[in-house]
């Protein structure tokens, strides 16, 4: 009951707030339709697709949407793009490809709390640039769980920091996060890009980051170090170690899926395509040729390992937040956010930047990314200086996604897996407390690398 009271005093004050802000009716019916389906979606995740489905059929049957304008909103780039990195990704899972590579590190080093903690930190940050943030969580999370709970300690603390790097990590590249790939189709942006732009200030966040759990969490690191010393000794005395196989037919898919994305803005223009072709290109290639390499099982990689449900929501989440710039909404808010900055490139990019970060924080990262999105393209059609905004959205919704529970899917999931297999809890305060400090703190570094890089920025796209 308590949730729909909510539900309801949070549809009416964004419908009031449109209507102070001068909304025509139009406007505010798209404002009033797409806020019920984004507080309903947060006060009750898990009917979420049905609540998206709901609006959209209102959307289409008050004429606030068209079916052409839902076909031009829908991103099917997008969705395609995370469709084909799914297929591949879940093909290299069914291998253990992603677990015999962890593995093969951990072998490497004789046990120890603290480079146990460092090394997932760093692992769980890399996988998530290379794949996405969802594939590494699940495969880092459950090394993580089996590593940890074996010893009888609780595994909380470090599923925390374990998802405090990989959503800092998943900022470096396009393809670690659904943001980023939103962020590259929407404003033109390559893998290049990412690798210039963005790597650099997420590599530092995370490497400040980690002496940072490492300090906050030391008391069930020291604990988890007691239960090592007698497999310490163990390793001293020369004790037989596990040997990991990697498949070579997976790692050259790995390996060529990723040369291929960092590559493909030079290929588009050694071909004479446009911009990011080759991104979706590259992705589906590979896919079809994992379906091929697994012909008995090509259909159950497709209907397992793809998350339809979560792609079914991004789709019809962005042909909502498409309806809000179609109608206008997203012209005034761009007028509105401009007036607030004085048409001073500098707070606008401060405005949008925590912004997206404080949104992220409220409403999931995917949501606060996709509404802001069409703002930030009208402000372009104003005549404002976007590019560093871009990067301002990628990372207020990355790393300021750590400062709740609920701030990215990757927050979602890891908690999901540690309940379902009880071996442990997390309430808002205990993830509040370090989150608000890793949140704050690598967002202010990265904001500062935005400034420090917005001349330049500006020099490239003249």
């Amino acid at each position: 009951m308590i949730r729909v009271i909510a539900f309801l005093l949070g549809a009416l004050t964004l419908i009031g707030l449109g209507w102070l802000a001068g909304f025509a009716p139009k406007q505010l019916a798209a404002v009033g339709v797409f806020s019920c389906m984004i507080l309903a979606t947060l006060f009750f995740w898990t009917y979420r697709l049905a609540f998206a489905f709901l609006a959209l059929c209102v959307m289409l049957g008050t004429g606030l949407l068209d079916i052409p304008h839902f076909i031009e909103f829908a991103q099917i780039d997008i969705i395609m793009f995370l469709v084909a990195m799914m297929t591949v990704v879940g093909f290299l899972e069914e291998r253990r490809f992603f677990e015999n590579i962890i593995e093969a590190v951990l072998a490497g080093f004789r046990p120890s709390a603290r480079v146990f903690c460092t090394l997932m930190m760093l692992l769980g940050a890399l996988s998530a640039a290379l794949v996405d943030e969802v594939t590494s969580i699940l495969f880092m999370t459950a090394i993580t769980l089996h590593f940890v709970s074996s010893r009888g300690i609780s595994a909380a603390p470090f599923v925390i920091m374990l998802v405090f790097a990989t959503n800092i990590g998943s900022a470096a590249t396009v393809v670690g996060n659904p943001v980023g790939v939103m962020v590259a189709m929407q404003g033109g942006l390559t893998f290049a890009d990412f690798l210039r732009w963005a790597s650099p200030a997420a590599l530092l966040n995370l490497l400040l980051t980690i002496p940072f759990c490492l300090w906050y969490f030391r008391k069930p690191i020291r604990e988890l170090q007691q239960k090592l010393l007698p497999e310490r000794s163990a390793s001293d005395s020369g004790a037989p170690t596990h040997s990991t196989r990697i498949s070579l037919v997976s790692f050259l898919i790995f390996a060529g899926l990723i040369t291929g994305l960092v590559l493909h803005s030079r290929v588009e223009q050694l071909l004479g395509l446009e911009r990011n072709t080759m991104l979706l290109g590259t992705a589906m290639g590979f896919a079809g040729l994992c379906l091929l390499l697994d012909r008995p099982r090509a259909r159950e990689i497709i209907e397992r390992r793809v998350d339809w449900w979560t792609l079914s929501f991004f789709l019809v989440l962005f042909a909502s937040v498409g309806t809000l710039r179609y109608v206008g909404v997203t012209a005034e808010l761009a007028r509105m956010l401009s007036t607030a900055a004085g048409n001073n490139e500098t707070a606008l990019m401060i405005l949008v930047t925590w912004g997206g970060g404080i949104l992220s924080a409220l409403m999931d990262n995917v949501l606060a990314v996709a509404t802001l999105i069409p703002i930030v393209q009208d402000l372009g059609l104003q005549g404002m200086e976007i590019f560093p905004l871009w990067w301002g959205l990628l990372f207020g919704g990355t790393h300021f996604g750590n400062v709740t529970m609920i701030g990215s899917t990757a927050n979602i999931i890891a908690i999901g897996i540690l309940e379902r297999r009880r071996l442990g809890l997390i309430d808002f305060w205990t993830w509040l407390k370090p989150g608000l400090v890793v949140g704050v703190f690598t967002l202010l570094l990265a904001t500062l690398w935005i400034w420090i890089q917005a001349p330049m920025m500006a020099e490239l796209n003249r």
